[in-house]
């Protein structure tokens, strides 16, 4: 398999297409077959050249299928270029994968979702780039894990729009503005998802013993709040700080492990607190019995835990979907989980974007995340 990727910082469309579409020329190298799967990361500056920058990458390259996203902020190698304009292109030669477009259309009963694929349960991962305004990504990720257990779907939000009709999505050539593209990659394709949350957890883990939807009531037979004031007390002072700077509700995914740590959990916020009955709201809907923890989330956390989970592999391609809340923002500098990344890939083929939300499993369920970094690793083997 050949991997390759490309990065263009020319604010001219016309310039940067043609820097990483001779960028990915020369990786592949002359004479090598059409990429499999090529995929396009394009920041809001080049929002209105997207039709032609697609097009000339189909013309170039002529991928057998072609992918593509508008973002706030591209990767490609080991380099993150946050908000500014840029265009990265990645490709790869993997196995034929099958595209589509997902949408929901209006019918007499509501809305449908039309275009979504059917896949078998030997597929190995379905890739998806989806419009935030206009996708159900939580309802299909949950009706996907129960219809295929154990098939990943991975990928990202587009994030270089405010407001519906603002972003661009690439389907082989065509050009939409709503609903997700993707690929189904079938069983001869080898990837394997890594999905870091970027939280430690803090205190001891506690059953839910009562709860209602998002609402905890009671953490192992006492208030919920009750059992944060408990937690908090008995963490040192920059560990008290990073909770009173924001709280994170970890559920554990797989029930039948003994002990609990960082990537066992699915993060959410606590959104509120109830003093008059202790209740804590959380980002999702919870379940009497399961166990939960608190986390907090920090770049030391994002580091090491991302550092945890690329250790011992090695891949000839990847792709990153990394929240809009990491970068600079979360670091303080460019380029954290890219360079990250690249060190896990021959030759440096990443590519990827800053998301409006990531995509990704955990365990063998596929969720909708915030501050995660997920990525999809090619040829992935261990070191």
């Amino acid at each position: 398999m050949g991997f390759a990727a490309a990065l263009s910082e020319h604010p001219v469309p016309t310039q940067a297409t043609g820097e990483v579409i001779g960028q990915i020329l020369d990786a592949l190298g002359p004479g090598a077959d059409p990429p499999d799967l090529a995929l396009l990361f394009i920041t809001a500056a080049h929002v209105g050249a997207v039709e032609d920058i697609a097009a000339a990458a189909r013309a170039t390259l002529n991928p057998r299928t072609l992918l593509g996203c508008t973002a706030e902020s591209v990767v490609a190698g080991p380099r993150e270029v946050e908000q500014r304009p840029a265009v990265a292109l990645w490709a790869a030669h993997t196995a034929p994968v099958t595209p589509f477009h997902a949408r929901l259309v209006p019918t007499a009963d509501g809305n449908a979702l039309t275009g979504w694929p059917e896949i078998d349960d030997d597929a190995s991962a379905i890739l998806a780039l989806a419009d935030p305004f206009t996708f159900p990504a939580d309802d299909v990720l949950r009706h996907e894990t129960e219809a295929h257990p154990g098939v990943p779907v991975i990928g990202g939000l587009a994030s270089a729009a405010v407001a519906p009709g603002g972003n661009r999505l690439v389907v082989d050539g065509q050009i939409v503005a709503d609903g997700a593209v993707g690929a189904v990659l079938g069983p001869g394709v080898d990837v394997a998802a890594v999905v870091s949350q970027g939280c430690r957890p803090v205190g001891d883990p506690f059953v839910i013993t009562r709860a209602e939807g998002n609402v905890v009531y009671e953490l192992a037979g006492k208030p919920a709040l009750e059992r944060l004031q408990d937690v908090a007390r008995g963490l040192d002072e920059a560990d008290r700080q990073l909770l009173a700077s924001g709280v994170h509700f970890g559920r554990v995914i797989d029930e039948s492990r003994v002990t609990f740590g960082a990537g066992d959990f699915l993060i959410r916020n606590v959104i509120g607190g109830d003093p008059s009955n202790g209740a804590l709201a959380v980002g999702d809907v919870v379940e009497v019995g399961s166990t939960a923890q608190f986390q907090v989330r920090d770049a030391a956390s994002a580091d090491a835990e991302l550092q945890r989970l690329l250790e011992g592999r090695a891949a000839e391609g990847a792709l990153l979907f990394t929240c809009n809340g990491r970068g600079s923002r979360l670091f303080g500098r460019p380029d954290h989980d890219a360079e990250i990344v690249a060190e896990h890939v021959a030759r440096g083929a990443v590519a990827g974007m800053f998301c409006a939300g990531e995509l990704g499993p955990v365990g063998r369920k596929n969720f909708l995340h915030g501050f995660t970094a997920s990525v999809v690793l090619f040829g992935n083997s261990p070191t």
